[in-house]
Order: structure tokens, then sequence, then C-alpha cells
């Protein structure tokens, strides 16, 4: 236990990619979540519980059982009274500089369905037969470090790179034995849809279909808003707003160039149909738990255990608050990198296309895991 007022000390070298930055303990006072973000936090731990207690942390931080006291706790604690159960479990701490950066993310409805009504009509595709983590044969020894990525096994065993964007808009999983789970009946709506990872497809009957990420083609994500800045298509001088509401607009005026700068975006996002209980709640993100409006956000895992509560205290007061670490994203990368989940509806598509926030984190630790590292 560290109390509150001790200076803060700084982590033992743990074999974590978090650890090379530094892993600085904080007084309790830095624990301060207002009463509604930590009962809704609550809620969210007790959904990541489960996973935090059978899943590896590759951050390195936490071991499985230092999650077990505060899950147990969990379960009966009373949410009226949620603050004190994160002040009573968890060492706040600060990763590397604790400086963080914050976007938004939501959960697109768009019009589709499970058949095709036109030849326009996006497939949404399921995850391919030959899409496969194997070396491929163009990559050096040298490069052949750590997982190996997502990529194609070819009948003849070789392994090469998976299709790109403009190749599967092309029609390269045509006749593949890729499954189709559905139809999206706009091209822009859905590439916003795979970048958010989850969302719905909604019929002109008013059918729902909630359709969630299964995996992705192994090329890398590139955010087209930074392209489109550098390029002076969307921000000052120009009449498209540097948000996801401008980028929309700009794609919409000028169909030609945007289908191209969308397809400098190679990444392409397979799903499946989300059915059960759990789909009712919200979309699922990374780790198989629903994610919840205002409570739940993506991280980079090397930095963050997921499972872990986050309290963000940003430029953009809307985020403020108490956040669990329960999904992952392709632009997600590195320390203090956030993604914050607003739900569905217009009023979360608006905080979320305009979310950029800049501050401070500070994740909370297991106790046991915190008084591990200050050794």
């Amino acid at each position: 236990m560290i109390p509150a007022g001790d200076v803060p000390a700084t982590a033992g070298p743990v074999p974590s990619t978090a650890a090379a930055l530094g892993v600085i303990a904080l007084p309790l006072s830095a624990i301060a979540p207002r009463q509604a973000d930590a009962a809704a936090a609550l809620r969210a731990f007790r959904r990541s519980c489960p996973v935090a207690l059978r899943r590896e942390d590759v951050s390195g931080l936490t071991r499985m059982s230092d999650w077990q006291l505060s899950c147990d706790a969990a379960a009966s604690w009373p949410e009226r009274d949620a603050s004190r159960f994160f002040a009573s479990y968890f060492t706040p701490v600060r990763v590397g500089e604790g400086q963080a950066f914050a976007t938004g993310y939501f959960e697109p409805e768009i019009r589709g369905g499970r058949q095709r009504r036109s030849a326009s009509d996006v497939p949404v595709y399921g995850v391919p037969p030959d899409l496969e983590r194997c070396w491929r044969d163009d990559m050096a020894e040298s490069e052949r470090d750590g997982r190996a990525p997502l990529s194609r096994r070819l009948p003849d065993g070789r392994c090469i790179e998976h299709f790109t964007r403009a190749e599967i808009e092309d029609g390269a999983l045509e006749g593949n034995a890729t499954p189709i789970i559905g139809y999206a009946s706009d091209p822009i709506e859905f590439f916003f849809l795979q970048i958010q990872g989850s969302g719905r497809l909604v019929t002109d009957t008013g059918e729902v279909m909630r359709i969630g990420y299964a995996n992705q083609n192994g090329h890398g994500y590139t955010g087209i808003g930074a392209l489109m800045r550098q390029r002076g298509l969307i921000g000052d001088g120009t009449p498209y707003a540097t948000s996801m509401q401008g980028i929309v607009q700009y794609l919409r005026d000028h169909p030609a160039q945007g289908r191209a700068i969308m397809r400098e975006n190679e990444s392409w996002v397979f799903f499946r149909e989300l059915i059960g209980p759990d789909a009712q709640i919200g979309p699922l993100g990374s780790i198989g738990v629903p994610v919840v409006r205002e409570a739940s956000v993506a991280v980079d895992p090397r930095y963050v255990p997921y499972g872990a509560p986050v309290l963000l205290d940003l430029d953009r007061d809307v985020a403020d608050g108490l956040w669990i670490a329960q999904d992952t994203g392709g632009a997600i990368k590195g320390p203090n990198r956030f993604d914050t989940f607003w739900g569905a509806g217009e009023d979360a598509r608006e905080i979320a296309g305009g979310m950029s926030g800049r501050g401070s984190a500070v994740v909370l630790l297991p106790r046991e895991a915190a008084a591990r590292l200050a050794r």
C-alpha cells in the first residue's frame, strides 16, 4: 500500500514495453473520480473481471492473480459508494510522462441488411478462410520478431500479403469462399464503420443487425484525416472542418478523389454478427466484453492492462473521468493513447467525431501489482 502523501516511487524493471518508459506510483489523492463516473466504471469493471483473471497481461504490469481481490469485492460492492471501491483496491500510477492524447469512437448506425438491394451495396465480409498469421517469404529473418503478421496462405503453402482495401473493393474476395454476412448501402458510412470497429446495419423495415470486429487484413491503418489536413483539403482556408463531419462532407462533394483517399488506408476490417445477451448491452470490444458509453476506453495493451481503470483529465472536459480499458484499435498505439467510447446516435457521432483531447492519464493498478513494481 502507498499511503496518500508518500513520495512517488519509481517502479523496478519488469519485462514489458511499459516498464521501459518508467512506471511512477502516485499518492492516493490522485484518485478523485466523480460518483457518477465511478458507478458506471464499477459496472464496466465487473464485466472485465473474467478476462483480467484468465488472460495474460502483455504490458507486464499485472498478473492474473493480482485482480482476484478487487474482482471478488466488485461483485457485491454498492454502486452508490463506487469511488471508495477504487480508492480501496487500486494504486494510481503514471506510465511514462502520463501525457494523454484521446480521441473518440462510437457505434455507427447505417442503412443495410442481410440481402443486397443495389449493385452499389458494399459486401460486409466475414473472415476469409485463407487469412492466417504466417511469416512471408519476402520478410527477412531480422524482421521476424514477435507474432507473425496477418497474411494470406496460398493453396501451395506459400504465405503472401493479404489483399489491400483497393483490391477487396475491386472484387479480390469474390469466389474464394469468404462469407458475406450482410451489405451496407453507403460505402463512405461503411468506411467509417470499419474504423469504429462495430456498428448496426438497419433495413428499411427497421430490422437491426449488429456487427462487430472479427479480424483485419494485416495492412496498416492510415488515418485519412491527417492526410487531408496535410494536403490542405480540410481545415483553415477550406469549407471543411477538421472533424469527422468535415471529412465526410469532402468525400461526398468529391467522390472520385474521396474514393482514392479512402483507399490510401489499406486496412480492411472483417466482421461477425453479434448475437446473444451481451450484444444487446453494446458492441463487443476486443476482449469480448460489451463496451459501454462513457465508461469504456480503447488502449494499447502493451502499456495499459485490459480491465484497468484509467482516470483522464483532458482539455475536453466531456471526456474527464474514470474509464475502463476494454478495447483496442489499429490507430491506438503507444503509451497514454486512448480512444473513448460514446455509444450510438447522433450525439455520440458528434462528440466522438470531434474528440481530440490532451491532458493527463492515471492508470489504476491492483495494489498487489503496484507494490511488486515498487520493490
